[in-house]
């Protein structure tokens, strides 16, 4: 039933994008059909162009990703739990939030030239920021009771953060490894589009070139279903766990 909904409610969008494009409000070189968008995504995978970015564009965030969830998380659970690193790099971590990851650009350019090495630091600095501020935040927010409960039972050194720290936290530290993806995405995009190399950011960067909003099109459709894959695949399942686990299921 709710894989109908969900076909119904697809084929309504589908259906009020086709009506849009036939009531010519824009140029239909800027606003293409439906139809023209899904000719051209066919013809990239017939010609393998949109398998090659993806497997380029995947391979390049899943080396940032994991990266940045190895470092942010320790850095979290750190600035979580020790006040002199919260009141010194906590806010600092809060301040480089705050900056477009295409900012870092002109420093992993002029660090590492125009390589795979400064995309890959642009997806890197991309997650890592919201991954360690989510886990500091789930850190912080461990009721103090089971801290308490942990020590008058022995707990001390790392099984107390493997036993109770961590389980507490895990869900604000999957949300932030969720937000770290999305972020990841677009830090990946900001790289692509104005670094060389192949990838779903070139090949975006390329439809713009050539005025070919179809292309553009496709890919931004391929970038939101690898998305909601990567979602349904990982995180979901993640959340679906805790939530058993929690009694909430």
């Amino acid at each position: 039933m709710v894989v109908l909904k969900k076909i119904v409610f697809f084929a309504f969008l589908v259906g009020l994008w086709e009506i849009m494009f036939r009531l010519a409000i824009w140029n239909p070189v800027m606003f293409p059909s439906p139809f023209s968008v899904w000719e051209t995504m066919v013809q990239g995978f017939r010609d393998g162009s949109f398998p090659v970015a993806i497997g380029v564009s995947m391979k390049r965030i899943l080396v940032g990703y994991i990266i940045s969830i190895l470092i942010g998380i320790p850095l979290g659970i750190l600035v979580g739990r020790v006040k002199l690193l919260d009141e010194t790099v906590g806010s600092i971590i809060l301040g480089l939030q705050t900056l477009p990851s295409i900012c870092w650009l002109p420093l992993a350019i002029l660090w590492f030239g125009l390589s795979e090495k400064s995309i890959i630091f642009i997806v890197i600095i991309g997650a890592l920021f919201s991954i360690a501020l989510a886990t500091e935040a789930g850190v912080k927010n461990v009721p103090p009771l089971y801290l308490r409960a942990a020590s008058t039972l022995g707990a001390r050194g790392m099984a107390l953060y493997i036993q109770i720290i961590l389980p507490a936290a895990l869900p604000s530290i999957i949300t932030g490894m969720k937000l770290g993806w999305s972020f990841a995405w677009r830090s990946l995009m900001a790289g692509e589009l104005l670094a060389s190399g192949l990838g779903l950011g070139y090949v975006l960067m390329m439809g713009r070139d050539l005025a070919d909003m179809s292309q553009v099109i496709a890919v931004m459709i391929i970038i939101a279903l690898l998305g909601l894959l990567i979602d349904r695949l990982v995180f979901a399942r993640l959340e679906q766990g805790i939530r058993r686990r929690w009694g909430l299921a």
